[in-house]
């Protein structure tokens, strides 16, 4: 990080920022919004939990679509499988699918598979929660046209 790095939080999580020091280029945003920052577009997703108490709707989470060089990638946060979230529209889309915080592996690709991006790549699985083999599931529940990048596959 340094002098000219933007930081973007919810809404709800500007003063944790702040007390951190970390206040200097700070972007807070809200579910739906969209703000410019130099040739970088940020939209922001709702983010949250369904049917777990970890991430409730009430804390206002995000998650990001991020439109750079023409090309837009979702990251998902720790979310669920939102109806909201059906028709981001994205061409690289990274989406948790640990299970315990986050949807699961089957649920992500049900999500995926409505948003159709050409790349989604799986993440939150492998270390504290879900494990390598989740992915596998993902990528077996995606639609045949949407490429698979394990990222936790590759570090091996």
């Amino acid at each position: 990080m340094n002098d000219d790095t933007l930081i973007v939080c919810p809404d709800s999580m500007k003063g944790s920022v702040e007390a951190l020091g970390l206040g200097k280029d700070l972007l807070t945003m809200g579910t739906g919004s969209w703000e410019e920052a130099g040739d970088v577009t940020i939209e922001a997703v709702p983010a949250y939990n369904l049917n777990k108490n970890f991430h409730p709707k009430s804390n206002g989470w995000l998650g990001y679509v991020i439109t750079m060089d023409g090309i837009r990638y979702y990251a998902a946060g720790d979310t669920d499988a939102l109806p909201e979230l059906e028709n981001v529209g994205c061409d690289i889309a990274f989406v948790p699918i640990g299970g315990t915080y986050t949807m699961t592996a089957k649920e992500a690709a049900g999500l995926v598979n409505s948003i159709a991006p050409e790349i989604a790549i799986p993440i939150h699985y492998g270390t504290i929660v879900g494990k390598a083999a989740d992915a596998e599931t993902f990528r077996g529940a995606l639609d045949s046209g949407i490429k698979t990048v394990m990222k936790v596959e590759d570090a091996k």
